[in-house]
Order: C-alpha cells, then sequence, then structure tokens
C-alpha cells in the first residue's frame, strides 16, 4: 500500500499501535485496515498531510457529536473529508432527529471512545452509535484516518467505512 511517506503494515498485527477499541474491532480485518506510526505532535490534520505527504483529500475526519432532544443525550460519529465540514446543525441533526446537536465535550468523547482526543476513529466506537459516512468519504479507494491514538494512523477505503455495523452513507458536508 502507498499512501504518502508512511509505511503501513496490516493493522491487526500491530495492536501496540491502537486504541485498545480499535484494537479488538481489526481483529478480523485482515489486510483490509493498515496502521503506520507517526510522531503524535503532528496528529493533527494539517500538520499530518504536510510531514507524511498526504493529502487533505485522502484524510478523512471523525468527529463526535452529541444529539439532544427531551433531556437525553445521544452521541454519533460523523465522517467527511479533511477539505469538508460537517453540517451538524442541518442534515446531522435532522438526521438523529435532535433538537440540537454540538461537538461533543473533549472529555466526553475521550471517556465514552476510550480513545485519544485528535485520534478518534469509527472503528472501534460503542455499538448503539450511529457513525455518519459523508458520501464522499464512501467514495475514495483509500483513505488516512485515526487510530484511537495520537501516535498512529490508520488506511482503510471509504467502503470499508461505509461497511461498518452502524454506518449509514449521506451528503453531510456542508
Amino acid at each position: 500500500m502507498k499512501l504518502g511517506t508512511l509505511d503501513w503494515v496490516p493493522a491487526a498485527g500491530r495492536p501496540d499501535l491502537l486504541a485498545p477499541p480499535v484494537a479488538r474491532a481489526v481483529e478480523t480485518t485482515a489486510d483490509e485496515v493498515a496502521v503506520a506510526p507517526i510522531d503524535p505532535a503532528l496528529a493533527d490534520t494539517a500538520a499530518f498531510c504536510e510531514r507524511y505527504g498526504v493529502t487533505l483529500e485522502e484524510s478523512a475526519n471523525c468527529v463526535i457529536v452529541a444529539a439532544k432532544r427531551g433531556g437525553e443525550t445521544r452521541y454519533a460519529a460523523v465522517m467527511v473529508l479533511a477539505t469538508m465540514r460537517a453540517d451538524v446543525n442541518g442534515v446531522v441533526r435532522r438526521h438523529l432527529d435532535a433538537r440540537k446537536t454540538s461537538f461533543a465535550a473533549q472529555a466526553d468523547a475521550v471517556e465514552l471512545t476510550g480513545m485519544e482526543y485528535g485520534g478518534i476513529t469509527p472503528l472501534g466506537l460503542p455499538d448503539d452509535w450511529p457513525v455518519l459516512v459523508d458520501a464522499e468519504v464512501a467514495r475514495r479507494p483509500l483513505l488516512v484516518v485515526g487510530s484511537g491514538i495520537r501516535g498512529s494512523k490508520l488506511a482503510l477505503a471509504g467502503a470499508a467505512l461505509a461497511r461498518l455495523k452502524t454506518a449509514e452513507v449521506l451528503p453531510l458536508a456542508a
């Protein structure tokens, strides 16, 4: 696999480069998901892309949203290309049938996912969380996403994200 300047290996063989819930999720993926170590200080998308030769169009971001209605808060993951912004207050809010949506608080996102902030990924999220995948993400033949920690990244096809158990493909860009 060639994506940027990184040396990619099958993720299932390197659980040390994954957050525990991500390691459990990739155990059965064989070669479908690859992982590469990175400098944790360069985990944020722009710095990562510049240093490792990956374009923004080859990168997808996972944001955790909190959807509120009637005193209940539900969480969901939203996947968009790094070149896009998710329409959290429009498309996402309506799709989740929420009165209000917002980005989840950092401490909540970390605690609920078991992943590091800046490395959260849709693989290994709680089973009852919807994973809303932008249609452009689903079409990409190869993408870089978080690995659950800041010290590595995952590479996989957008179609693999669309096949996650709770994934729904939608036009999410604002």
